[in-house]
């Protein structure tokens, strides 16, 4: 691999940098409010499950005494 000089690393980076897309406001919204939602409906869904893994161990343990 050939090595690259710093200041042809450097132009290389600034290159890159002028590559980069930055979302628009309407966007970044509206993905934080994809995520939010997605968010609580996970955590509503493993709440859930979580409920009914405690009820049947509850039952379980209840079978033992």
């Amino acid at each position: 691999m050939a090595k690259t000089s710093p200041g042809e690393f450097w132009k290389q980076v600034q290159a890159e940098r002028r590559k980069i897309v930055w979302p628009t406001r309407k966007e970044t919204v509206t993905t934080t409010i994809m995520v939010g939602i997605m968010t609580m409906l996970l955590g509503v869904f493993f709440f859930g499950i979580d409920q009914i893994f405690s009820r049947i161990v509850r039952l379980l343990l209840s079978m033992l005494n």
